[in-house]
């Protein structure tokens, strides 16, 4: 999302000193440029704010379905602090990764579903998953891999989100 931030902008603040300078030079005077470059600058503010809609709509997307996926499973009990996740990655597709691991401290074998979330260094949630580990022994301990929906930009942390155990 930056990226676009920062494409937008660059690319307002060039033609906007295309079009004065182009101003200058036809005859049209500088409140025709002026009002070139607001044109322009306005139709580059809505295809950042089309982005920034786009990737907001993305995310809560992906909360959807990992709201879907932890409503499907019956009889789960908070498994969260049987979770732990390991340090984000980026895969050979750009996507990124976190190691997952459930701790099954039940007496018989246990599935969990786990929600990782995906944020950015202030804390902003970029993308969700849920990830399921299954059939782990007693006492013993799964592991599985979170992936993200897409390519996220920036330093990405993880969180757990929520955890069942079932």
């Amino acid at each position: 999302m930056a990226g676009v931030r920062g494409h937008g902008l660059a690319g307002v603040v060039m033609v906007a000193l295309a079009l004065g300078a182009t101003g200058c030079s036809d005859g049209d005077g500088a409140s025709a440029a002026a009002s070139k470059a607001a044109s322009a600058a306005a139709s580059a503010g809505a295809v950042v704010s089309s982005a920034a809609s786009a990737a907001s709509e993305a995310v809560e997307s992906a909360a959807a379905v990992a709201k879907d996926k932890l409503s499907e499973v019956k009889d789960g009990v908070d498994a969260k602090d049987e979770v732990t996740l390991g340090a984000p990655a980026k895969d050979a597709d750009g996507r990124s990764t976190v190691p997952v691991s459930a701790r099954n401290s039940d007496g018989s074998k246990k599935s969990f579903a786990v929600q990782v979330d995906f944020k950015d260094e202030s804390g902003k949630l970029l993308d969700t998953v849920v990830v399921t580990i299954s059939d782990v022994a007693a006492n013993a301990t799964g592991e599985g891999t979170a992936r993200s929906t897409h390519t996220l930009s920036g330093t990405v942390t993880a969180e757990t989100g929520r955890a069942l155990r079932y």
